[in-house]
């Protein structure tokens, strides 16, 4: 009986294993599917645009996302800011009427005006984003973050695929910059893949992935899925989640944009602490995805990085029969993620990054299972406040 429960589990194991390298091999060959998109020569700007960047103590970093909201190059005419400060106990706010006295098409909205503080919420940013569409008037409503910077055609590039393609919603992309550290160099690593998978699942349809850094849809869609409604009791969401719903509407209104000057950069969280809390904040709605494929390709990443962990812990105390069944799931991880790596790397520029591959790898293991635990199970702190 423990030789026929042997087979199984590492039976079990390998199925994992091949699931695991056919899914980023998936994700590779959606991404590189996905047609680099470029603007018409000759194209002019026809879109009105409201920009909503929710803003919580980032009094280092909004002025940088402030002045490349200044230098994009599209209409004044066409485009209204509004920075929605959300309770801010630094000088955020005061930064922002700053910039707002010099630049007519930049509005600061307080939160704290409309919603006190006493009036306890677990997803800010939904309202501050709710709030803001409310006082707002652009066809199409585009969100960042305040610690966002980007490429000065970035909303150029959405304007032109949005009036090209006549869609509902566009995910762009996000990625890291500025890296100090190994430890940001390894964030950066990881977001490659999050953004090729997000690429290649919205290329084939099969599910909602995107991030909040950099999305535009219309106010039409927004109205039309009723907002954040039956998503507004979790703290993240305002991303994948409203995509989800959009998508439901209009299911063939939503696209990926595959530009590099369509790009939202940041930096990547500095400390371990910070790191944890935001991943986990990402991970906390995973139990709300409608897509069940969405569902199933975060379970196999998951169950696969964690028969790895317990097949290392299994030969550390003398169980040296696991050692060939681990070499082989290491060679598999090695060699998927390495190519699904590259392949996001290689469009950004970026492949120097890739000489940190095989120390991030191991920190990879540790990080995916440690996440997805934590993120299904248990509270973490954003921004100050404890979320759960």
């Amino acid at each position: 009986m423990l030789l026929l429960g042997l087979g199984v589990y590492c039976t079990l194991c390998l199925v994992l294993t091949v699931l695991y390298a056919l899914l980023l091999g998936m994700y590779v060959a959606g991404w590189l599917s996905l047609p680099q998109w470029k603007p018409p020569a000759n194209y002019e700007p026809a879109t009105t645009i409201s920009l909503l960047i929710p803003a919580r103590n980032e009094e280092n970093k909004i002025a940088a996302c402030l002045q490349s909201v200044v230098s994009q190059q599209y209409p004044a005419n066409l485009l209204e800011v509004v920075v929605i400060d959300d309770h801010s106990t630094d000088q955020t706010a005061q930064i922002v009427q700053t910039w707002a006295q010099q630049y007519p098409h930049i509005k600061l909205i307080r939160l704290q005006d409309i919603l006190p503080q006493a009036e306890q919420l677990n997803a800010y940013k939904k309202k501050a984003i709710e709030i803001g569409i409310g006082q707002t008037s652009g066809k199409l409503i585009v969100t960042t973050d305040a610690d966002c910077f980007t490429h000065p055609r970035w909303l150029h590039t959405i304007a032109a695929f949005f009036e090209t393609h006549r869609l509902q919603m566009i995910a762009a992309p996000v990625c890291f910059a500025q890296e100090q550290s190994f430890f940001e160099r390894f964030q950066t690593l990881d977001f490659f893949g999050m953004m090729v998978s997000a690429g290649a699942t919205l290329h084939w349809r099969l599910g909602a992935m995107c991030n909040g850094a950099n999305l535009a849809y219309t106010r039409q869609a927004f109205n039309a899925v009723q907002g954040f409604k039956g998503i507004d009791h979790l703290a993240s969401g305002d991303d994948m989640l409203l995509m989800a719903k959009i998508m439901r509407h209009y299911p063939n209104a939503v696209k990926f944009l595959k530009n590099a000057e369509a790009t939202v950069y940041t930096t990547a969280q500095p400390t371990l602490s910070a790191f944890v809390n935001q991943r986990v904040r990402w991970a906390s709605k995973s139990a709300q995805y409608q897509h069940k494929q969405t569902t199933l390709f975060l379970a196999i990443v998951f169950l696969f990085n964690l028969s790895i962990m317990v097949n290392a812990v299994l030969l550390a105390v003398g169980k040296t029969a696991f050692l060939p069944l681990l070499l082989v799931q290491l060679l598999f991880k090695f060699i998927a993620d390495w190519v699904y790596l590259y392949v996001g790397a290689r469009f950004w520029g970026r492949g120097s990054l890739l000489w940190w591959f095989l120390p991030a790898q191991l920190l990879h293991l540790f990080y995916i299972v440690v996440i997805g635990l934590w993120g299904n199970v248990g509270k973490y702190t954003w921004k100050g406040r404890v979320v759960r």
